[in-house]
Order: structure tokens, then C-alpha cells, then sequence
């Protein structure tokens, strides 16, 4: 469906064609280097918006400030969740489909699902895993669900939205300095925390069926917010359509891939590497090296897009997809699919999602997460231009 031909509700806000036709137009896009920009005093900041911002230290930065646009709503339009409350996966299953997605943490045995139908509309969840203080973040516009430690310097940060975006990402602020943030990168880019990185925490999405199998003692975040939301129901209607354009992103996007074709990105180091749901779909796994480290990636089909129809549980379907090293307690494992499900060929153990042995000689062994992510090709590209993109045959 051409962009014309729909009324999307960009970051939160419902956006007449006509609107989003100006913004589309004055928008531009500037690829993200590959080293960072030292951090440097610029220019003065506008005087309007350092009414709207006046703790933030604009005169330090890593980026320009006009590579920074609005979304449309104004500071924390778009509410944080800052007291999380969570309900058990039996109460989760009334009102939360067996294939929705969710964002999966667990640290040490804490393990916890944030519905995708609830972070389309805050994005941003300060929550404590495991006891370790966490951001739990969620970019319709990318695609991209990224968790972050929030403890730096000694300090908690609590995290907020700011209304822009930068290459059509999220760009948060912690309320302790209202320093900017790139959630993709998870790099402060504007104020005191200007070139600092936040450290991340592994994170995946899967269907919520998969985090109940998986932990069933586990927790899911409540509807229970504090807001009155539509939780259930897509505001972005069609926006991942394959042949759709990335909105608030002018310059073209990578050619090596369609803009809005689902990725799974991998990092090594400063190496990077995407895999194509394109070819996920044909392989759903690949035993595979990147810079010397052996990894494998698992991919299961029968999950709902949030991001595709009205109601998310009319959605189509997609994979889940996720990449782990395959080296382990005896070498370089090979993993092969047999009936739908995943085993080694050394000891025919069985293998789930979540990269843990669930039978056989190696049960209770679990596989060591290789950093990346599932996000839309456009986004991964901008952020890491250099990226080797897989091509299986």
C-alpha cells in the first residue's frame, strides 16, 4: 500500500496525509559514521528549543542538531511506564494471544514478556530485572525492541521520550540530566552524557506461547499501566508492508535490501552482519562463521507482525529469529531441524528458541547469545552502514 493511501498514527499521534506529506518532505537523513563524533561544543542552541529543554546541555553533542526532527507529540507525549506491574502467564492468556509477540528478558531466574501490543504505545518501560535496573524500549518506526542497563556512574537513569526522531528512531532522554539518547545504538547524543554508551541486555522477541512454554512461572507486564490505551490494536496499520516507505527518512534508504524487510543483524565486535527474513524463511537453520566465531541462528515461524493489520491478532504471521554462538562444553556443535524441531547432530539433544538444550545428553546447556537483533533493513543499515549482508543459496 503506497503511503498516500493510508492515515498512519505517527509516534502517537493520528497524521492527516496532507501533514504527513510536509514532514515527509523536509526530513532528511544522515547516515551514522562508523567511528563516533568526538564531542564538541556547537553552535547555540534555538532559543525555543532550549525553552522546551532548559537542563539539557546542548552544547554538547555528538550530531548535528538538524539531524533531529519531531515526531509530532510533545516530551513524554508518549508515556514511559515507570511502575511496571506484572500479572502471571495464566492471567496474561486472557487477553493475550497464544502467537502475539513479546519482548523476552531473563536474568539469572527472573525471566519476563513485554507484549509488543502494550510498548506500541509507551515505548519505553523502566523496569528492575533480576534485580538489575533496566529499560525495556520499543521503536515501532524500526522495529526495533533494544533493553539497556540503566545504572551508570553510579547513578539510576530513568528514561522518557522526547518526541524525535533521528533517521527515524526513537530519541529518548533520561530524566536525571536530560542528556538525548539514540535507541538504536543506545549512545547519548546530545547533553552531558553526550558519547557515552549504555550497555545492553540480551533481549529477544518471541510469540507469547514460546515465553510460556519456556517459563511458565514467568511474568508478563500488565495491562494494568496507569493509561487508558487501546492495547491490542496496531496504530501503524500496514506500516511494515514490504513495498512500504520508511516514514520521516528522505534520503533513499540502503539498496541492498528492500527498506522495510524484517533483518536479523549480528555483531562481532565492530563486524557486522544481517541475515534477511527472506532467506530466514528458506533456512530456518543456519549453521554459519562471521569473523572466526561459529554461530547458528534458529528461526521458527507463527508469529503475529504488530506492525501489519488493525488488531494485532489478525495480523500475518513472521519469524522469530535469533542468533547464538554453537560452540559449547565439546567444541563447535552443527544443529540441524528434524519435524519442526531443532536437535545437534553430535548427541541428538533438543534445542529450543531460547537457545537452552530442553532434552537429551546436553539438557539444561545453554548457548551463549550473539549481540543484534530483529529490526527493519532500513534502520540496521543507517546506524551500521559497513554491514555484510548474508546471501545463502
Amino acid at each position: 500500500m503506497p503511503a498516500s493511501c493510508i492515515r498512519p498514527f505517527i509516534y502517537g499521534v493520528i497524521v492527516p496525509v496532507a501533514l504527513l506529506t510536509l514532514w515527509l518532505g523536509g526530513c532528511e537523513r544522515v547516515s551514522e559514521p562508523a567511528q563516533a563524533l568526538a564531542v564538541e561544543r556547537g553552535a547555540a542552541a534555538p532559543p525555543s528549543l532550549v525553552a522546551e529543554w532548559p537542563n539539557t546541555d546542548f552544547s554538547q553533542r555528538i550530531v548535528e542538531l538538524d539531524e533531529i526532527q519531531s515526531g509530532g507529540p510533545p516530551k513524554d507525549g508518549i508515556p514511559a511506564i515507570d511502575q511496571p506491574r506484572f500479572v502471571s502467564t495464566g492471567a496474561a492468556g486472557a487477553w493475550l494471544n497464544n502467537d502475539e509477540p513479546v519482548i523476552v528478558v531473563r536474568i539469572d531466574d527472573d525471566a519476563r514478556a513485554y507484549p509488543l501490543q502494550i510498548l506500541m504505545y509507551h515505548e519505553i518501560v523502566n523496569d528492575r530485572v533480576g534485580g538489575l535496573p533496566v529499560a525495556v524500549t520499543f521503536c515501532p518506526l524500526c522495529n526495533a525492541s533494544i533493553v539497556f542497563e540503566r545504572e551508570l556512574d553510579g547513578a539510576t537513569l530513568d528514561f522518557g521520550t522526547t518526541g524525535r526522531l533521528r533517521m527515524s528512531d526513537l530519541v529518548m532522554y533520561d530524566r536525571q540530566t536530560e542528556s538525548w539518547w539514540q535507541q538504536f545504538t543506545g549512545k547519548g547524543i546530545v547533553g552531558q552524557y553526550a558519547g557515552t554508551e549504555l550497555t545492553e541486555v540480551r533481549s529477544q522477541i518471541t510469540s507469547f506461547a514460546d515465553f510460556r512454554a519456556a517459563y511458565p512461572s514467568g511474568k508478563v507486564l500488565s495491562r494494568a499501566t496507569g493509561f487508558s490505551r487501546p492495547y491490542g490494536h496496531n496504530p501503524y496499520r500496514g506500516y511494515d508492508n514490504i513495498k512500504q516507505t520508511p516514514f520521516l527518512l528522505d534520503d533513499p534508504a540502503d539498496p541492498r535490501l528492500p527498506p522495510m524487510e524484517r533483518v536479523l543483524g549480528i555483531s562481532v565486535g565492530d563486524q557486522h552482519r544481517v541475515h534477511p527474513f527472506s532467506e530466514l524463511e528458506r533456512h530456518p537453520v543456519i549453521n554459519s562463521e562471521f569473523v572466526g566465531v561459529p554461530y547458528v541462528v534458529f528461526t521458527k515461524d507463527g508469529v503475529r507482525s504488530a506492525l501489519d493489520a488493525g488488531r494485532i491478532a489478525e495480523s500475518r504471521t513472521v519469524p522469530a529469529a535469533v542468533a547464538f554462538r554453537r560452540s559449547g562444553n565439546e567444541g563447535v556443535y552443527t544443529f540441524i531441524v528434524r519435524d519442526g524441531r531443532i536437535f545437534d547432530e553430535q548427541t541428538g539433544s533438543e534445542w529450543d528458541l531460547f537457545g537452552q538444550s530442553i532434552a537429551g545428553p546436553r539438557a539444561g546447556e545453554k548457548l551463549d547469545p550473539v549481540p543484534g537483533g530483529v529490526h527493519f533493513a532500513f534502520a540496521w543499515l543507517a546506524f551500521r552502514p559497513d554491514t555484510e549482508v548474508s546471501h545463502l543459496q
